[in-house]
């Protein structure tokens, strides 16, 4: 497993434009549904979801931080495409 350097997970989301992945939550009060695509270099993330609160829903996009981006590379990086000799 590659470390994920700034470098490397620039790389990774180079490599591999077009992976999207769906995560859902739900609680008593609270859920939320994410979506997670790589594209040109970027790692979009999409969250739509609602609380219990009456005019509680939401649908947001943003480009993912630095954080954002490790903890989903980490997560998938068994799923992803790239060259063993990532720098």
């Amino acid at each position: 497993m590659p470390r994920l350097t700034k470098k490397v997970r620039q790389q990774l989301l180079n490599q591999n434009s077009g992976f999207e992945r769906r995560t859902n939550y739900e609680s008593r009060n609270f859920e939320e549904e994410r979506t997670y695509r790589i594209e040109n270099g970027y790692l979009k993330i999409r969250a739509v979801g609602s609380t219990s609160w009456s005019d509680s829903r939401y649908d947001r996009t943003w480009v993912g931080d630095d954080q954002e981006i490790h903890s989903f590379l980490y997560k998938y990086l068994e799923e992803l495409d790239y060259d063993e000799n990532l720098e």
